[in-house]
């Protein structure tokens, strides 16, 4: 079994995908107006719209409705990722840190609330050698 992607459910495909795109540097693949992905070599972010919900279960997901999930991020440079999106991300819940077991990290959330880490590992180890997202700038 491989794990490929998780999908975020949204009431606007759109301004989250650009949102997405404009915070990864990576170009969105959009199969319908209802359903785009951003692939990277480790996994896919899908983004999906309310109406693609009653394909798989009537009201089994909500947008804008996420208390639980964090999306993460291997990047280069967490303080250039800061710096590269202040001024776009209005709701940064921590700005670049330094945790307890090593990792910098950059906590922010999406425009519908979910939660977005942007992180460096004090150290690259054999469960972190996945390509990494380069920050621009």
């Amino acid at each position: 079994m491989d794990f490929v992607s998780i999908r975020i459910i949204t009431g606007d495909v759109a301004r989250l995908v650009g949102f997405y795109e404009r915070a990864t540097g990576v170009p969105a693949t959009w199969a319908t107006e209802d359903f785009a992905e951003l692939r990277t070599a480790g996994a896919t972010l899908a983004i999906a719209g309310t109406r693609t919900v009653p394909l798989f279960a009537p009201g089994a997901a909500r947008p804008a409705d996420n208390h639980s999930v964090i999306t993460e991020f291997l990047v280069d440079d967490v303080d250039r990722v800061y710096r590269d999106l202040t001024g776009f991300v209005t709701d940064f819940v921590n700005e670049p840190t330094t945790m307890p077991w090593g990792n910098r990290s950059l906590l922010l959330r999406d425009p519908d609330g979910n939660l977005v880490n942007f992180f460096t590992p004090a150290a690259r180890t054999p469960l972190d050698t996945r390509p990494r997202i380069v920050a621009e700038g």
